[in-house]
């Protein structure tokens, strides 16, 4: 153990499939052409077409999960739904099912306050729907954020309709957390697996593009959005975005060049490269970047802070990745559940 270390090592990219939410989907989303099934080989999930699974019981199990956080040396995990999400069911539906996915996060804080908080999930198809779950959901226990799919049932996140949601998620105070969700490319990206090799670091760079360029970062000056995958595509093609802004009457509108932006969003460390995430800090800065694991799907990280170990940072650039950034977006007290070794 180190002493000087931070008390806390946050993970701010995990998801979470409650039984609660598990059990709701399957009952009452069958009409609607959603199942959950229990396999011998795990649950799998389906929705609109989307198939998520066979999946593990750490997506539910905590107990499971905190035995891989002492493994991995995480103390606390930030809670997030991830696909089919709840986007796809009817209004009422939805609702009920953000309502089960939020209640459930509180509840898992309850039982582990140091371990676990969430990122509450809204109907975003219904704005009404959406800002009714939020002012509840806010004041539930254990909740300091929000979790939004890069775009919402083929509408964009610069859709105007949607920036009543932003707005009162800034008033709030809280953060919100982006994930690739029905990624772009069509049958293009079906061989190879490449609908999330290449999809998902795509759709992170179009979902901030339209927050950039739709105004949307403008009319919510003091709201915090965390990209996942290192920010996928987006910070290597900002001098595009920059000299499109100049060149193309599209971009006439924007009072500033998109790179302005670049600091606006926080970036997890999921980028599968010492090198890639070194040249990402040299872009955006140390204090923009959390530790993201994607727990516990493969294509995340098994252990999350082993990435750290070959960027010769100092231990205060360690601990502001690790702890510091993410508990301020998230308005997380000082103090922390246990020590855990720094390097």
């Amino acid at each position: 153990m180190n002493a000087t270390g931070p008390r806390r090592v946050i993970d701010t990219h995990t998801h979470y499939f409650p039984k609660p939410f598990l059990e709701l989907l399957g009952r009452d989303g069958a009409a609607e052409g959603a199942e959950y099934t229990e396999t011998p080989d795990g649950f799998i999930v389906q929705a609109a077409g989307f198939r998520n699974g066979p999946l593990s019981s750490r997506y539910w199990n905590l107990e499971e999960r905190i035995a891989d956080m002492e493994a991995t040396r995480i103390t606390m995990q930030v809670l997030s739904l991830t696909a089919p999400m709840t986007y796809w069911a009817s209004p009422d539906l939805s609702e009920r099912l953000a309502r089960a996915y939020n209640d459930a996060c509180a509840e898992a804080h309850r039982q582990y306050p140091d371990r676990f908080i969430g990122l509450a999930t809204l109907p975003l198809p219904d704005i009404d729907r959406s800002l009714r779950e939020l002012e509840r959901a806010r004041s539930l226990p254990g909740i300091h954020g929000v979790y939004m799919g890069t775009h919402v049932n083929g509408r964009d996140l610069s859709d105007p309709a949607f920036l009543p949601v932003f707005q009162a998620i800034e008033a709030a105070g809280l953060p919100v957390f982006l994930h690739p969700l029905i990624v772009l490319g069509g049958q293009r990206l079906k061989p190879f697996y490449l609908g999330n090799l290449l999809g998902n670091p795509f759709e992170a760079a179009v979902a901030a593009a339209h927050l950039i360029f739709g105004g949307v970062l403008d009319r919510c000056p003091r709201l915090e959005v965390s990209l996942p995958h290192a920010g996928g595509a987006l910070p290597i093609l900002m001098g595009r975005l920059d000299h499109g802004q100049r060149v193309r009457r599209e971009g006439a509108h924007m009072p500033r060049p998109p790179s302005d932006y670049l600091r606006r969003f926080t970036y997890d460390t999921i980028s599968h490269s010492p090198e890639i995430l070194r040249w990402l800090i040299s872009q955006v800065g140390i204090d923009r970047v959390v530790l993201g694991s994607d727990y516990t799907f493969d294509m995340g990280y098994a252990r999350p802070l082993d990435v750290l170990d070959a960027l010769d940072l100092t231990q205060e650039e360690r601990a502001m990745i690790l702890d510091g950034t993410a508990a301020k977006i998230l308005r997380l007290s000082a103090g922390a559940a246990a020590q855990v070794a720094m390097r």
